[in-house]
C-alpha cells in the first residue's frame, strides 16, 4: 500500500465535475478520483478546518466514532472496478478492528477530520494514477537501463559460505 495525501480539489475541464487529487509522498504520482459537488464541499471544508455551526454528516460520523470510543486508524482505497473506486474505514474500538465500507470521498472527508492516514493499494495506483514528474520518472528509467546494461552474469551469482568455495 502507498500512503497518499489530499493535494486538493480540481474541476474536470470538459465536464466541470469535481475531482479529489491524492498524491504520494514523493509527489511523483497523483490519483484523481471523481466525486460529487457535496463531497467536494465537505473535503474543502475539512482542508480549510472550517467548523460549521451545526455538525454536517462527516462531522456527525466523527462524533459517533468518538462517542463509541472508536478511532479511525486509516482509510484504505482498495480497488477500482468499472471506473468506480472502493474504500474502507479501518476503525479500532478497544482491541477490535472493523472494516466499514465507504465511498472514497466520504472516507477521505472523515480521514481529514480525524487526521488519519489515507492508503491506496499499489494495484490501484498502478492502474489509475497519473505521473506528476515525467522528468524524474524518465531519469529513474534511464538509471535502471544503465544499471542493467552494465550488469554481468557473475554479478547475479550469490556466493555461498561453503569452505570449498563452490557456488550455491
Amino acid at each position: 500500500m502507498i500512503e497518499m495525501k489530499v493535494a486538493g480539489i480540481a474541476l474536470d475541464a470538459a465536464t466541470r465535475n469535481p475531482i479529489v487529487l491524492l498524491r504520494d509522498s514523493t509527489e511523483r504520482r497523483a490519483l484523481p478520483i471523481y466525486i460529487g459537488q457535496d463531497q467536494a464541499k465537505a473535503i474543502i471544508s475539512a482542508l480549510e478546518n472550517h467548523q460549521p455551526p451545526r455538525p454536517l454528516t462527516h462531522d456527525l460520523t466523527v462524533s459517533i466514532l468518538e462517542s463509541l470510543n472508536g478511532v479511525l486508524e486509516k482509510v484504505v482505497i482498495h480497488s477500482l472496478q468499472d471506473n468506480t473506486f472502493y474504500a474502507v474505514l479501518i476503525v479500532k474500538q478497544g482491541e477490535a478492528k472493523k472494516e466499514i465500507d465507504a465511498r472514497p470521498s466520504d472516507a477521505i472527508s472523515i480521514a481529514l477530520r480525524t487526521n488519519s492516514p489515507i492508503w491506496v493499494m499499489e494495484e490501484v495506483v498502478a492502474d489509475a494514477s497519473i505521473p506528476v514528474d515525467r522528468d524524474a520518472d524518465e531519469a529513474e528509467r534511464q538509471a535502471f537501463r544503465d544499471f542493467v546494461s552494465k550488469l554481468r552474469p557473475e554479478d547475479l551469482i550469490k556466493r555461498g559460505g561453503s569452505s570449498t568455495g563452490e557456488l550455491s
